[in-house]
């Protein structure tokens, strides 16, 4: 294959990735999607910026801005390691269409991996690292060195991004393969930076390896270019290998051991509906993976927030804290509420009530879910972190005023879940989604620190729970309502979860 076809295929392949983003059906049904990811990208580039500008005014005594920064190092890659789990898939679930042409599939390989390190998320952390660079660095090593540590760091990432494609290839087989990087990580930060304080040599390092950035040291960017090249091969090799699962989609289907849960069956038909519920969360993928992740999320934050002082000075996010790890399950969940029915929509409309008994099984079983929170909660309490009447106002919060309105995306959610499909491509969030979604995080948690600050605790913490034992106690009039507006759109919905089934 020579060089000009060679070029000219890589344009191509270029061009078709950027089409099928434009093309998706979800965009081009919802145009206000576009705009609100355009928003979101701009508010999130201006908040690094603006901690960027912060972070290089800021005097660190002894160390320079840059030296703390470098020398954290680890935290960005960990974080940046983690994030890429919502957006990034593998070149394997992209080549598919590709294979029916006449092109080499290591070719295909090649093209789709180097697009991936030439990746424009790779610059994205550039929004925080560039105006903290401008005012931290070129004072002390120029615009020479500005522009050597900035492609330093673009060569971390690059290499990340491929660190992070092994894992994510590995997590379509278990996704205990991704305790692996945890463990990693936490070993290297442990033995780093904590196991004794007076040699931190993961700091002291990373803040040597800044500065080789900054007087462009051939050996440092070397170094980490020869990993990525290592990363690479070993990440062809693996893409190679389940290329061929992932076009033919080979299912291993394991018997299951039905299991009766005949203690649902004196609630009848809303009963049955929770028992689909459990199993669905127990046997679908993503369903599964939604739920553990919710779960592990507030399990972490209730640890931290009870052994550690992180939060201790900060009432803010102490309420934040309190409050996330009572809505961050069913915000998970009750996002896509609805959007598993798509699969079948058209048999669950053959009887009208089922729908509205559907959303009562829905609602139950969530509120029952609220329980392990409150049990991770009860570490902060004997901690004394947190008072209990705080842990049961936030719980019946969420379940009085949160969850109702999460359950109003029943009436506009039209995009069916991919139950089987990976986690990134079982769906995408819509405008409602993701406006919903951050309200249920983001309006609670102001309302509740209002109370505290006009208050006190104990207060905000009854008025929570006041309110929250209210719109539970009222859940059949809501619920009731939102079925009649469910029915009312019926048509529409049932059209955009049939269109988006066939697409997919």
């Amino acid at each position: 294959m020579n060089f000009s076809r060679t070029k000219l295929l890589y344009k191509l392949i270029r061009k078709n990735q950027k089409l099928a983003v434009r093309r998706h059906p979800m965009l081009d049904q919802n145009k206000a999607m576009k705009i609100f990811i355009y928003i979101m990208a701009a508010f999130w580039a201006a908040y690094l910026m603006f901690f960027g500008i912060m972070f290089g005014s800021i005097d660190f005594g002894a160390f320079e801005n840059f030296d703390m920064i470098d020398g954290g190092m680890i935290w960005f890659l960990v974080l940046d390691f983690y994030l890429r789990f919502t957006m990034q898939e593998t070149p394997a679930q992209e080549i598919k269409p590709y294979k029916l042409l006449p092109i080499k599939q290591n070719f295909l390989l090649n093209v789709f991996l180097i697009r991936l390190g030439l990746r424009g998320y790779n610059l994205f952390w550039f929004f925080f690292l560039l105006p903290f660079g401008i005012l931290a660095i070129v004072k002390f090593y120029g615009l020479l060195g500005l522009l050597g540590w900035l492609f330093g760091w673009w060569l971390l990432f690059v290499f990340n991004s491929y660190w992070y494609l092994i894992f994510r290839t590995l997590n379509q087989r278990s996704w205990l393969y991704l305790l692996i990087p945890t463990a990693v990580y936490a070993a290297v930060i442990y033995f780093g930076m904590f196991h004794d304080s007076g040699n931190q040599w993961l700091f002291d390092g990373c803040v040597q390896l800044g500065r080789a950035f900054c007087m462009w040291n051939w050996w440092s960017y070397l170094c980490i270019f020869a990993v990525i090249v290592v990363l690479f091969f070993i990440n062809q090799r693996m893409q190679r290998a389940c290329v061929y699962r992932e076009i033919a989609q080979v299912e291993h289907v394991e018997k299951v051991k039905s299991t009766e849960m005949s203690f649902l069956n004196r609630f009848g038909i809303i009963g049955e509906f929770m028992k689909l519920e459990i199993k669905s969360t127990m046997r679908n993928k993503v369903v599964r993976k939604q739920f553990l992740t919710g779960a592990i999320c507030t399990l972490v934050f209730c640890l931290l927030f009870a052994f550690t002082d992180v939060y201790d000075d900060m009432t803010f996010m102490r309420t934040y804290i309190c409050v996330y790890c009572f809505a961050c399950l069913g915000t998970i969940t009750l996002t896509n509420v609805m959007c598993m029915e798509g699969n079948y929509i058209d048999f669950l409309m053959s009887r009208k009530e089922s729908v509205l008994q559907l959303l009562k099984a829905k609602y139950y079983f969530n509120c029952l879910m609220l329980l392990f929170p409150l049990l991770f909660s009860i570490a902060p309490i004997v901690e004394g972190k947190i008072l209990f009447i705080e842990a049961l106002g936030c719980m019946f919060f969420t379940s009085g005023a949160i969850f109702p309105f999460l359950f109003q995306l029943a009436v506009y959610n039209n995009q069916t879940l991919q139950l089987n499909a990976q986690i990134t491509k079982s769906g995408r969030s819509t405008k409602h989604q993701m406006i919903f979604s951050l309200a249920a995080l983001l309006v609670p948690m102001l309302i509740m620190y209002i109370l505290i600050v006009v208050f006190n605790v104990e207060v905000a913490s009854w008025v929570m729970l006041v309110i929250g034992l209210l719109g539970t106690g009222l859940s059949h009039v809501w619920l009731r309502n939102i079925y009649h507006r469910f029915m009312i759109h019926r048509y529409d919905n049932m059209a955009g979860f049939r269109d988006s089934l066939n697409h997919d």
